[in-house]
Protein backbone atom coordinates (compact mmCIF):
# COMPACT_ATOMS: atom_id res chain seq x y z
CA UNK A 1 0.00 0.00 0.00
CA UNK A 2 3.08 2.41 0.06
CA UNK A 3 2.15 5.58 -2.01
CA UNK A 4 -1.03 4.91 -2.29
CA UNK A 5 -2.12 8.19 -0.92
CA UNK A 6 0.69 9.90 -2.69
CA UNK A 7 -1.02 13.19 -3.33
CA UNK A 8 -3.91 13.19 -0.82
CA UNK A 9 -3.60 15.68 2.46
CA UNK A 10 -4.52 14.78 6.02
CA UNK A 11 -4.83 17.26 9.06
CA UNK A 12 -4.15 15.54 12.35
CA UNK A 13 -5.32 17.06 16.08
CA UNK A 14 -3.19 15.36 18.20
CA UNK A 15 -0.69 14.27 15.97
CA UNK A 16 2.73 14.65 18.36
CA UNK A 17 1.98 11.79 20.39
CA UNK A 18 -0.35 8.61 20.96
CA UNK A 19 -2.80 7.68 17.98
CA UNK A 20 -2.19 11.11 16.57
CA UNK A 21 1.40 10.37 16.42
CA UNK A 22 1.01 6.70 14.90
CA UNK A 23 -1.81 7.71 12.31
CA UNK A 24 0.80 9.96 11.07
CA UNK A 25 3.24 7.31 10.91
CA UNK A 26 1.17 5.19 9.41
CA UNK A 27 -0.05 7.61 6.71
CA UNK A 28 3.48 9.12 5.77
CA UNK A 29 4.68 5.54 4.98
CA UNK A 30 1.85 5.46 2.21
CA UNK A 31 2.92 8.81 0.95
CA UNK A 32 0.31 11.25 2.45
CA UNK A 33 0.97 14.74 3.02
CA UNK A 34 0.28 15.72 6.91
CA UNK A 35 -0.31 19.00 8.57
CA UNK A 36 0.40 17.68 12.15
CA UNK A 37 -0.93 19.63 15.06
CA UNK A 38 -1.02 20.00 18.81
CA UNK A 39 -0.94 22.37 21.99
CA UNK A 40 2.73 20.85 23.18
CA UNK A 41 5.07 23.03 20.66
CA UNK A 42 8.13 21.13 21.73
CA UNK A 43 6.88 17.94 21.24
CA UNK A 44 4.72 18.73 17.97
CA UNK A 45 8.42 19.99 16.13
CA UNK A 46 10.01 16.88 17.63
CA UNK A 47 7.50 14.77 16.00
CA UNK A 48 7.99 16.61 12.81
CA UNK A 49 11.43 16.02 12.97
CA UNK A 50 11.40 12.23 13.48
CA UNK A 51 8.75 12.03 10.48
CA UNK A 52 10.95 14.41 8.37
CA UNK A 53 13.73 12.28 8.77
CA UNK A 54 11.80 8.84 7.61
CA UNK A 55 10.84 10.87 4.83
CA UNK A 56 7.58 12.56 5.44
CA UNK A 57 6.31 15.63 4.20
CA UNK A 58 4.05 17.86 6.64
CA UNK A 59 3.71 20.80 8.62
CA UNK A 60 3.90 21.39 12.03
CA UNK A 61 1.98 23.62 13.49
CA UNK A 62 1.08 24.83 17.72
CA UNK A 63 -2.55 24.70 17.71
CA UNK A 64 -4.84 24.55 20.55
CA UNK A 65 -8.52 22.75 19.64
CA UNK A 66 -10.35 24.78 22.33
CA UNK A 67 -9.50 27.76 20.32
CA UNK A 68 -11.87 28.06 17.15
CA UNK A 69 -10.21 30.74 15.31
CA UNK A 70 -7.08 28.84 15.71
CA UNK A 71 -8.47 25.71 14.27
CA UNK A 72 -10.56 27.62 11.68
CA UNK A 73 -7.17 29.67 10.11
CA UNK A 74 -5.10 26.14 10.25
CA UNK A 75 -7.25 24.15 8.04
CA UNK A 76 -7.93 27.48 5.72
CA UNK A 77 -4.07 27.63 5.37
CA UNK A 78 -3.56 24.25 5.02
CA UNK A 79 -6.45 24.27 2.21
CA UNK A 80 -5.70 27.61 0.33
CA UNK A 81 -1.69 26.39 0.36
CA UNK A 82 -2.57 22.67 -0.84
CA UNK A 83 -5.50 22.68 -2.67
CA UNK A 84 -7.13 20.09 -0.74
CA UNK A 85 -7.84 18.09 1.94
CA UNK A 86 -8.64 14.94 1.82
CA UNK A 87 -8.80 13.73 5.33
CA UNK A 88 -8.79 15.93 9.35
CA UNK A 89 -8.17 13.28 12.30
CA UNK A 90 -10.16 15.09 15.04
CA UNK A 91 -7.86 13.56 17.72
CA UNK A 92 -6.68 15.52 20.75
CA UNK A 93 -8.39 14.27 23.58
CA UNK A 94 -8.46 14.03 27.36
CA UNK A 95 -9.15 12.10 30.32
CA UNK A 96 -10.15 12.63 33.68
CA UNK A 97 -10.88 9.62 35.74
CA UNK A 98 -13.27 10.03 38.49
CA UNK A 99 -16.57 9.05 39.96
CA UNK A 100 -19.19 11.92 39.09
CA UNK A 101 -19.78 12.62 42.97
CA UNK A 102 -15.98 14.17 42.69
CA UNK A 103 -16.00 15.72 39.66
CA UNK A 104 -15.06 19.50 39.56
CA UNK A 105 -16.83 21.79 37.41
CA UNK A 106 -14.09 22.52 36.09
CA UNK A 107 -12.91 19.32 34.84
CA UNK A 108 -16.46 19.40 32.78
CA UNK A 109 -15.24 22.61 31.49
CA UNK A 110 -11.73 21.03 30.39
CA UNK A 111 -13.54 17.75 28.70
CA UNK A 112 -15.99 19.37 26.90
CA UNK A 113 -13.46 22.26 25.41
CA UNK A 114 -10.90 19.39 24.23
CA UNK A 115 -12.87 16.13 23.72
CA UNK A 116 -16.32 17.64 22.53
CA UNK A 117 -15.07 21.03 21.20
CA UNK A 118 -12.26 20.52 19.54
CA UNK A 119 -14.22 18.21 17.56
CA UNK A 120 -16.93 20.50 16.67
CA UNK A 121 -14.02 23.20 15.83
CA UNK A 122 -12.18 20.47 13.33
CA UNK A 123 -15.80 19.96 11.72
CA UNK A 124 -17.02 23.33 11.18
CA UNK A 125 -13.44 24.20 10.06
CA UNK A 126 -13.11 21.20 7.37
CA UNK A 127 -16.71 20.14 6.90
CA UNK A 128 -17.36 23.28 4.62
CA UNK A 129 -14.17 22.80 2.64
CA UNK A 130 -14.89 18.94 1.66
CA UNK A 131 -18.55 19.75 0.79
CA UNK A 132 -17.27 22.60 -1.66
CA UNK A 133 -14.45 20.40 -3.08
CA UNK A 134 -16.87 17.27 -3.39
CA UNK A 135 -14.46 14.98 -1.45
CA UNK A 136 -13.17 14.38 2.22
CA UNK A 137 -13.12 11.97 4.92
CA UNK A 138 -14.11 13.23 8.71
CA UNK A 139 -12.58 10.95 11.21
CA UNK A 140 -13.54 11.79 14.80
CA UNK A 141 -11.76 9.85 17.57
CA UNK A 142 -14.02 8.88 20.42
CA UNK A 143 -13.75 6.11 22.96
CA UNK A 144 -15.42 2.73 24.29
CA UNK A 145 -16.74 4.64 26.83
CA UNK A 146 -18.97 6.63 23.61
CA UNK A 147 -20.57 3.07 23.33
CA UNK A 148 -20.72 1.47 26.97
CA UNK A 149 -21.04 2.34 29.95
CA UNK A 150 -17.65 3.84 32.10
CA UNK A 151 -17.13 3.34 35.36
CA UNK A 152 -15.54 6.33 37.16
CA UNK A 153 -15.40 8.15 33.38
CA UNK A 154 -18.91 9.43 33.31
CA UNK A 155 -17.75 13.17 31.85
CA UNK A 156 -15.49 11.99 29.82
CA UNK A 157 -18.47 9.20 28.52
CA UNK A 158 -20.33 12.34 28.11
CA UNK A 159 -18.42 14.07 25.00
CA UNK A 160 -16.96 10.67 24.01
CA UNK A 161 -21.00 10.29 23.53
CA UNK A 162 -21.31 13.34 22.09
CA UNK A 163 -18.72 13.06 19.44
CA UNK A 164 -20.65 9.85 18.42
CA UNK A 165 -24.17 11.31 18.22
CA UNK A 166 -22.56 14.19 16.27
CA UNK A 167 -20.69 11.99 13.29
CA UNK A 168 -23.67 9.75 13.11
CA UNK A 169 -25.54 12.61 12.11
CA UNK A 170 -22.80 13.94 9.96
CA UNK A 171 -22.40 10.99 8.17
CA UNK A 172 -25.86 11.01 6.87
CA UNK A 173 -25.89 14.78 6.07
CA UNK A 174 -22.80 14.68 4.58
CA UNK A 175 -22.71 11.89 2.21
CA UNK A 176 -25.00 13.95 -0.64
CA UNK A 177 -21.96 16.03 -0.69
CA UNK A 178 -19.32 12.99 -1.40
CA UNK A 179 -17.95 13.34 2.40
CA UNK A 180 -17.48 10.53 4.77
CA UNK A 181 -17.62 10.63 8.03
CA UNK A 182 -16.09 7.90 10.52
CA UNK A 183 -15.80 7.65 14.28
CA UNK A 184 -13.09 5.57 16.12
CA UNK A 185 -13.61 4.21 18.95
CA UNK A 186 -10.75 2.65 20.55
CA UNK A 187 -10.22 0.89 24.06
CA UNK A 188 -7.18 0.67 25.74
CA UNK A 189 -4.28 1.82 23.91
CA UNK A 190 -0.63 1.90 25.04
CA UNK A 191 -0.76 5.86 24.90
CA UNK A 192 0.41 9.01 27.14
CA UNK A 193 -3.26 9.61 27.65
CA UNK A 194 -2.84 6.71 30.11
CA UNK A 195 -0.22 8.83 32.16
CA UNK A 196 -1.80 12.36 31.46
CA UNK A 197 -5.04 11.32 32.82
CA UNK A 198 -5.78 12.92 35.91
CA UNK A 199 -7.60 10.62 38.65
CA UNK A 200 -9.35 11.94 41.23
CA UNK A 201 -9.45 10.17 44.67
CA UNK A 202 -8.44 7.05 43.04
CA UNK A 203 -5.09 4.82 42.91
CA UNK A 204 -4.14 4.72 38.94
CA UNK A 205 -1.53 2.00 39.61
CA UNK A 206 -4.24 -0.38 41.32
CA UNK A 207 -7.03 0.90 38.65
CA UNK A 208 -4.86 -0.62 36.04
CA UNK A 209 -5.11 -4.08 37.18
CA UNK A 210 -8.91 -3.98 36.79
CA UNK A 211 -8.58 -2.74 33.32
CA UNK A 212 -10.06 -5.61 30.98
CA UNK A 213 -7.24 -7.11 28.92
CA UNK A 214 -3.54 -5.55 28.23
CA UNK A 215 -3.48 -1.81 26.27
CA UNK A 216 -2.41 -2.48 22.44
CA UNK A 217 0.24 -0.64 20.49
CA UNK A 218 -0.58 2.69 19.24
CA UNK A 219 0.63 1.82 15.55
CA UNK A 220 -1.64 -1.03 16.11
CA UNK A 221 -4.73 1.33 16.54
CA UNK A 222 -3.50 3.10 13.85
CA UNK A 223 -3.71 0.40 11.32
CA UNK A 224 -7.27 -0.64 12.45
CA UNK A 225 -8.27 2.75 12.14
CA UNK A 226 -7.32 3.43 8.61
CA UNK A 227 -8.39 0.14 7.81
CA UNK A 228 -11.65 1.16 8.94
CA UNK A 229 -11.05 4.32 6.75
CA UNK A 230 -10.25 2.40 3.74
CA UNK A 231 -13.55 0.78 4.01
CA UNK A 232 -15.71 3.54 4.91
CA UNK A 233 -16.69 2.32 8.33
CA UNK A 234 -18.74 4.19 9.98
CA UNK A 235 -18.04 2.46 13.34
CA UNK A 236 -13.99 1.83 14.05
CA UNK A 237 -14.13 -0.42 17.18
CA UNK A 238 -10.78 -1.26 18.62
CA UNK A 239 -9.92 -4.59 20.59
CA UNK A 240 -11.93 -7.79 20.78
CA UNK A 241 -12.94 -6.50 24.35
CA UNK A 242 -14.77 -3.32 23.82
CA UNK A 243 -16.52 -5.05 20.46
CA UNK A 244 -17.76 -7.52 22.84
CA UNK A 245 -18.91 -5.29 25.43
CA UNK A 246 -20.68 -3.00 22.91
CA UNK A 247 -22.46 -5.95 21.55
CA UNK A 248 -23.61 -7.17 25.28
CA UNK A 249 -24.85 -3.50 25.68
CA UNK A 250 -26.51 -3.36 22.81
CA UNK A 251 -28.29 -6.80 22.74
CA UNK A 252 -28.61 -7.28 26.69
CA UNK A 253 -28.68 -3.69 28.35
CA UNK A 254 -29.67 -5.51 31.75
CA UNK A 255 -26.86 -7.25 32.01
CA UNK A 256 -24.52 -4.85 30.34
CA UNK A 257 -25.39 -2.07 33.25
CA UNK A 258 -25.14 -5.31 35.84
CA UNK A 259 -21.38 -5.68 34.44
CA UNK A 260 -20.99 -1.88 35.07
CA UNK A 261 -22.34 -1.93 38.84
CA UNK A 262 -19.17 -4.63 39.15
CA UNK A 263 -17.67 -2.42 37.99
CA UNK A 264 -17.54 0.50 40.21
CA UNK A 265 -17.27 -1.70 43.15
CA UNK A 266 -14.23 -2.59 42.56
CA UNK A 267 -13.11 0.91 41.46
CA UNK A 268 -14.65 1.63 44.80
CA UNK A 269 -12.13 -0.45 46.88
CA UNK A 270 -9.49 1.57 45.61
CA UNK A 271 -10.54 4.84 46.46
CA UNK A 272 -7.84 7.05 48.32
CA UNK A 273 -10.01 9.46 50.23
CA UNK A 274 -13.47 9.54 51.00
CA UNK A 275 -15.72 6.12 51.08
Amino acid sequence: MANDLAGKVAIITGGASGIGKALAEELAARGCYLVLLDINSELIQKTAAELRAAGAQLDAKTVDVRDAAQVRALVQGAHRELGRIDYIFNNAGVNVCAELRDTSLEDWDLLIDVNLRGVVHGVHAAYPIMCEQGFGHIINTASAAGLIPAAAEGAYAATKHAVVGLSSTLRIEAATFGVKVSVACPGLVDSPILDSTKYVKLDSQALRKLWPGKPIPTRRAARQILRGVDRNRFYIVLTPTVQALWRLHRYAPKTSFGVGRIAVRLFRRERTVGD
